[in-house]
């Protein structure tokens, strides 16, 4: 496996196991990555003719359309926006003795399932994943970091899984899948107590009983089910 990365898998482990309520810390790693993807794309990479070319081509979903809304550069967006839509301009037009509207459909259905930032962050962070998995396997003091965790969110417990599977030998890929279970299902069993007790506060019959862990119960599921890779101040830093 190509080693890259380690300094920021340990930095990310390493905050999450001191402090719980950072959560997911593969979670973290991922927004590190749409970060540095959304910083570039309106930065110096904004003005090389390949990436025009990837961008003009594939466009940006909406979740990243709106994080490079939310920054200072819109003249930079808005640069990368109009080569993009004069390319789309001519392509949906560009058969007009074809079936009417059949380039403009295909060609739009493109669109929606296609951006270049979510393209960049899953190539690398599939190197990611893998990295996580070698730096398990060779690194003692992160496998005792990687025990500590609050939790892996599902979609990145199956991730890690999947990778360890493919990367690591049949016996090495079963401790880490061990490993990992030991983090997750703690966290499972008490937040669905805190899913519980959460229900139960709607009944008058435990108005006056105390919240204890359970009045956040509800964000922490959804994280915890889905992932926690976009923030609500649309990826701005704070």
């Amino acid at each position: 496996m190509e080693q890259i990365y380690t300094t920021h898998i340990n930095e990310h482990f390493g905050r999450a196991a001191a402090e719980r309520s950072c959560g997911c810390p593969v979670c973290s790693l991922y927004r590190m990555l749409e970060e540095n993807e959304i910083e570039l794309i309106l930065g110096a990479s904004m003005m090389e003719p390949d990436v025009r070319i990837k961008t003009n081509a594939q466009g940006f979903c909406d979740i990243h359309g709106r994080m490079m809304f939310t920054r200072k550069n819109r003249l930079g967006m808005a640069l990368t926006l109009e080569s993009h839509l004069d390319q789309l301009r001519r392509e949906v037009d560009d058969k007009p003795l074809v079936v009417a509207g059949f380039p403009a459909r295909s060609r739009i259905a493109e669109l929606e399932s296609d951006c270049y930032i979510c393209r960049r962050i899953d190539r690398n962070f599939a190197h990611l994943i893998e990295n996580i998995i070698y730096v398990w396997s060779v690194d003692p003091k992160f496998r005792e970091k990687f025990s500590q965790q609050p939790y892996f969110c599902l979609p990145h417990w199956r991730a890690m899984l999947q990778t360890a599977k493919e990367k690591l030998p049949k016996k090495q890929s079963g401790d880490f899948a061990a490993a990992a279970k030991k983090v997750v299902l703690p966290y499972f069993d008490s937040l669905r107590e805190d899913i519980s007790w959460f229900c139960k506060k709607f009944d008058y019959r435990y108005a006056d009983e105390p919240w204890g862990n359970s009045k956040d119960s509800v964000e922490r599921a959804l994280k915890f089910l889905r992932g926690d890779m976009h923030r609500q101040d649309g990826g701005q830093k704070q």
